[in-house]
């Protein structure tokens, strides 16, 4: 089958899409121009968005915005590679009761800024592409707003610095997880003083083997589109230790290896081999794997059924032998504040979610959530968190130790969703110390440390984060424990 990954900019052919940034660049001074008067013209009542990659993620978006924050967004236009995706995400409009937007190919990126002038591109597409439609929209004249990861090379991390210094256009990186209520408490902890400062942190991620897995069905499993569970999955994870410390790493080793989703495991599981895809597969009855398109009318619809368009295959076998990243994962990271992180990530555990611990100096916080059942593009919740699955502890150096009644939320990401929406999307925002809102700068933070791994593991030396880009500011943080105050002595024994 034909390499090809689905979602807006999954097969794009280079060349083709240089003549798009072309006709984005004519739509330079329209858009730019445009974007302002627009906003005049209409008093400033509502923004106007367009969405480019309809797959399963542009969902929440795009109900977001003809949903909860109608009366301030707009949705002005819908792109995709995939001409059957357009007519569902158009199909969607049609059920929420607004205006059906236009669609446009992706070759037509550049066309639709200048005929649709949007204020804002939010950027769904896999994530190899994500640059592309991020210096093109720049360059339009719109700010953009896109799914985590950024990027996925230093590379094409080097052309978003570039073009948000040479425009001056905005880019927000979309963090769910800072959201969170439980985590957005630990910060709150952190930043307390409650354990002194960090000097180390001991982070495990356990993916499950329904979530886990299919990220070895999909485009995910070619690091060339997702750049490998250290950038597609981890950016979340580092991002939000990066947050959790106000902190900038520096320096990264780390080791990986694939041995659970491979050929020989389907036959140590008892399949006679690998096959290409669930959906023909011979050994369906058999195998615990197995995905039914064909089943589960969402994803028969965005993906079974509009295979004929861009012959995206949504349910590839997982043990299939051309699969090139990793499933097993350990990384250290080094931070210019002089801590510490070890952390690992797995993709084949007998439950989903984290724990993770903070060793301060008067103290250590020990964080664990254990998460649902989820497959993206069905109705199970992402990130949500199982009843009385949210566990904070505080040990002070020498006294009781403290179980924290957990912050709570509702919905995916465990309620993190929705704040972080509303951070997005209404016009004035609730003013936040937690400083969760991410730019650019925190989507590069947190992808080079999962880029530096990647190089680690083909190298087996330690990558300096800092020298992999240039011109990278350090972003904005909320204030933490000063490093070189004075102390509590603690209790004698």
């Amino acid at each position: 089958m034909k390499a090809n990954f689905g979602g807006a900019g999954g097969d794009v052919d280079r060349r083709a899409f240089l003549k798009t940034v072309s006709l984005a660049g004519l739509g330079l001074a329209i858009g730019a121009t445009a974007s302002g008067s627009v906003l005049a013209s209409s008093g400033g009542t509502r923004r106007r968005y367009a969405i480019v990659g309809l797959g399963s993620r542009a969902q929440m978006y795009h109900d977001a915005i003809e949903g909860n924050y109608r009366e301030h967004a707009e949705l002005v236009a819908l792109c995709d590679l995939n001409p059957g995706r357009i007519r569902v995400a158009q199909a969607r409009s049609a059920a929420h009761g607004a205006s059906i937007p236009p669609g446009y190919l992706h070759s037509d990126f550049g066309r639709m800024i200048a005929e649709q002038r949007p204020h804002f591109i939010i950027v769904t597409t896999v994530d190899s592409t994500h640059d592309d439609y991020i210096v093109a929209a720049m360059e339009a004249g719109c700010d953009v707003i896109t799914e985590k990861p950024m990027t996925t090379t230093p590379e094409k991390c080097q052309r978003i610095l570039d073009v948000r210094a040479r425009t001056g256009r905005e880019c927000r990186v979309l963090f769910n997880y800072r959201y969170s209520p439980p985590r957005t408490q630990v910060k709150d902890l952190l930043m307390s003083g409650e354990i002194g400062e960090v000097l180390s942190v001991d982070f495990q991620w356990l993916l499950n083997t329904s979530h886990g897995a299919d990220y070895f069905r999909r485009w995910h499993s070619q690091k060339e589109f997702s750049g490998g569970l250290m950038i597609h999955k981890a950016t979340h994870h580092f991002d939000l230790v990066n947050w959790w410390l106000g902190a900038v790493p520096v320096s990264v080793t780390a080791t990986g290896k694939r041995e659970f989703y491979t050929p020989a495991m389907a036959q140590r599981l008892g399949l006679q081999s690998h096959h290409e895809r669930c959906h023909t597969c011979p050994e369906q009855k058999k195998c615990g794997f197995f995905l039914g398109l064909a089943d589960n009318p969402k994803l028969k619809e965005l993906y079974l059924d509009q295979e004929s368009h861009d012959g995206y295959f949504r349910d590839r076998c997982v043990f299939r032998p051309d699969i090139d990243i990793e499933d097993t994962m350990n990384v250290v990271v080094g931070y210019d504040t002089g801590t510490t992180l070890s952390y690992s990530l797995n993709a084949f555990n007998a439950w989903e979610g984290y724990q993770i611990a903070f060793n301060g100096t008067q103290g250590r916080i020990e964080h664990s959530i254990l998460e649902k059942i989820y497959v993206s593009g069905t109705d199970t919740e992402q990130g949500g968190v199982v009843d009385g699955g949210v566990r904070t502890r505080v040990f002070p150096l020498r006294g009781e130790v403290r179980d924290i009644t957990p912050w709570s939320g509702k919905g995916s990401h465990g309620g993190g969703d929705k704040l972080m929406l509303d951070d997005v999307f209404l016009p004035q925002p609730p003013a936040d110390k937690y400083l969760r809102a991410a730019d650019e700068r925190a989507g590069a933070n947190s992808i080079l440390i999962g880029a530096a791994a990647n190089q680690c593991f083909a190298t087996g030396r330690p990558v300096a984060v800092q020298q992999l880009v240039s011109g990278l500011a350090r972003p904005d943080y909320a204030p933490m424990p000063p490093r070189d105050g004075p102390l509590v002595m603690p209790p004698r024994m």
